[in-house]
């Protein structure tokens, strides 16, 4: 699925079973929420803090569709179209990064 027909899958959602978007600060405390939650499961799962046996069942890509859900009904409450926006940053960064990552000693260590 690319990000448009994501969009479109997202505002279909929204019409048949949520009834309405949320406003846009409400979905903004959300995506914050469903962030702080991928933050735990990677803190503990992936960090030093030690998981939690509430946590051990939590699915880390599920919270990552969270993540991409709200931010979804953002665009499309925003009027963002994200897939063209995705490639114009994509087009920025690569132009922008290229070299400075070849060449930053810290990353060299890590290939």
């Amino acid at each position: 699925m690319d990000i448009k027909n994501a969009q479109q899958a997202v505002d279909a959602w929204i019409k048949d079973h949520g009834v309405r978007y949320f406003n846009e600060l409400t979905n903004m405390a959300q995506l914050t929420e469903e962030v702080g939650e991928v933050a735990r499961i990677i803190a503990r799962r992936y960090g030093e803090q030690s998981e939690k046996e509430s946590d051990r069942n939590k699915d880390l890509g599920e919270e990552l569709a969270d993540v991409i859900f709200v931010v979804l009904c953002l665009a499309n409450q925003t009027g963002v179209d994200l897939e063209k926006a995705f490639q114009k940053k994509l087009d920025i960064k690569t132009k922008r990064d290229h070299d400075r990552h070849h060449n930053n000693e810290k990353l060299k260590g890590d290939v």
